[in-house]
């Protein structure tokens, strides 16, 4: 008898759910628009009552639907890696700013997820737009997931979770963003629509410090310096910085400092901004710059020693100078005339306070490199510790450089030839970059051997053009030796002379 009830209970419960799923088809299809938002809130609230689980919504879009929302897309980066798990359904998507591909779960999909012992559901939706006066929609249905989670973890989701996925999904999406080389440029004020501030490529440089030919303890310090840095975020808000810090590569040419700066980006995985300060019109549009470019990114200037009037020391200027200074002004306001060129007006106190001024807080995560050839041209407020943190020397080819250069280039590590190499690197110097071109193969039919000896042959005439440089400077020093001895004997000889001249006077 129970079993009958029991039956005819359910039976009851069934027809019952039957007929308000069909009277609620009726009421979705030919009730108006605003009557069914009123009955789908006052249905919501009366649920509310009997349903102890929260639900929070993070849309795809907010607002004027401009930009799409950075909560979402953290949301959409952190379920990628559960959804190619558990979700039956799933999509493929490659953003502007991917170089990955990326599965997330499509839409109507649900997905577990476990925090603290919590268990915890999020689901991909769609919101139809409210239809317009004729019935036609003008909008496209809009994306949302859906976080459902127990009332009871309320505050460990609010305080903790969120935060935690917000934070990984960033992580993710860095992890999978294209990295881009961007670059400042002559701006046109009068065009029409307005130019960006920086203009950017796919930053695709192969150089890693694996490559890089140096010392390998060099490069290790070096190594450490910028993964220490990227992890310092407390640090600097506990001291009282800005997150940032400074490195100057110094050097001959052909020392591999571009090389450096590609290998920098590509451990940290950070943007290259490549700028250029002859196209900056003047501090404040240096300021501007500097407000556009985003964190995790190398801000670099190279060859900073040509780059306007800023390596002079500062010092008291004598009245030669200051003439100078206003014959070129007035050059540079005749070529302007003639060719109708503006010239940069960025000033040494500028850059100073793009470096390290209270604009360089504007925003975090930045390193600053400047190059340069001659590192006695540059003022010492320049390059001191603080704006330039670390100094590091890129000099000429050691025979551990070498060595990196031959695994690169030859896929060999040990040879009969590198004695002689050894020998002949300690006694001459030579650029990475030329030892590169001397390793690098111009014919199928080039060996090991004949590489090694073109660089053995490339050594020694660089030995033999150092010996007659250094004969010539040599030569050079006697001759004017020479003529400061017979110029000196000369002022002797007259001295007297005027003597007896003056005595003859008397």
């Amino acid at each position: 008898m129970a079993a009958i009830t029991m039956a005819e209970m359910w039976t009851t419960v069934g027809s019952t759910m039957a007929s308000f799923m069909f009277v609620w088809t009726i009421i979705r299809q030919y009730c108006p628009y605003e009557v069914r938002q009123l009955l789908e809130k006052w249905m919501q609230r009366l649920m509310s009552f009997f349903n102890p689980y929260i639900h929070v919504s993070i849309h795809e879009f907010m607002g004027t639907r401009l930009n799409r929302s950075e909560a979402y897309a953290a949301v959409e980066a952190y379920l990628s890696t559960n959804s190619v798990k558990s979700a039956k359904r799933l999509k493929l998507e490659m953003e502007k700013d991917s170089n990955k591909i990326v599965l997330t779960m499509d839409e109507y999909q649900k997905v577990k997820d476990e925090f603290q012992g919590a268990e915890i559901s999020w689901a991909s939706r769609t919101k139809s737009p409210k239809p317009m006066g004729n019935g036609n929609n003008s909008q496209p249905e809009t994306r949302y997931y859906n976080l459902t989670f127990h009332k009871r973890y309320r505050e460990m989701i609010a305080e903790s979770y969120l935060e935690h996925v917000m934070k990984k999904g960033k992580e993710i999406r860095v992890k999978n963003r294209q990295r881009k080389l961007y670059t400042n440029g002559a701006r046109d004020k009068y065009a029409y629509p307005r130019q960006p501030m920086w203009s950017d490529v796919p930053f695709e440089h192969p150089a890693r410090f694996e490559s890089v030919a140096m010392e390998a303890e060099k490069k290790q310090e070096i190594i450490e310096d910028l993964l220490t840095f990227s992890q310092s975020k407390d640090f600097y808000a506990r001291i009282g910085k800005a997150w940032k810090r400074g490195y100057l590569l110094y050097g001959p040419p052909g020392t591999g400092k571009s090389t450096m700066i590609a290998a920098m980006a590509n451990l940290l995985n950070y943007d290259v901004y490549d700028l250029e300060l002859t196209a900056v019109k003047d501090n404040t549009e240096l300021k501007k710059l500097l407000i556009e470019i985003t964190g995790k990114s190398i801000i670099v200037i190279e060859d900073i020693d040509c780059s306007l009037d800023l390596t002079g020391h500062r010092k008291k200027k004598t009245e030669k100078e200051t003439e100078d200074k206003k014959e070129e002004e007035k050059k540079k306001t005749d070529l302007k005339n003639r060719e109708g060129k503006e010239f940069s007006k960025v000033t040494l106190s500028g850059l100073l306070n793009f470096i390290d001024g209270l604009w360089s807080a504007c925003g975090g995560e930045r390193i600053i490199v400047f190059t340069t050839n001659y590192v006695e041209k540059l003022d010492p407020a320049l390059i001191r510790r603080g704006r330039m943190d670390k100094h590091i020397e890129l000099s000429y080819c050691s025979f551990e450089g070498f060595k990196v250069l031959a695994k690169n280039y030859l896929l060999v590590e040990a040879h009969p030839l590198f004695d002689m190499i050894r020998r002949l690197i300690g006694e001459t110097k030579i650029t990475p970059a030329d030892v590169a071109e001397a390793l690098m193969r111009k014919s199928p039919r080039e060996d090991v051997e004949k590489s090694l000896s073109k660089l053995i042959q490339a050594l020694e005439e660089a030995k033999k053009e150092a010996a007659t440089k250094e004969a010539e400077e040599e030569s050079r020093v006697k001759a004017a030796a020479k003529d400061d001895s017979l110029l000196q004997d000369k002022k002797e000889t007259e001295e007297p002379q005027s003597l007896d001249d003056g005595a003859v006077l008397l």
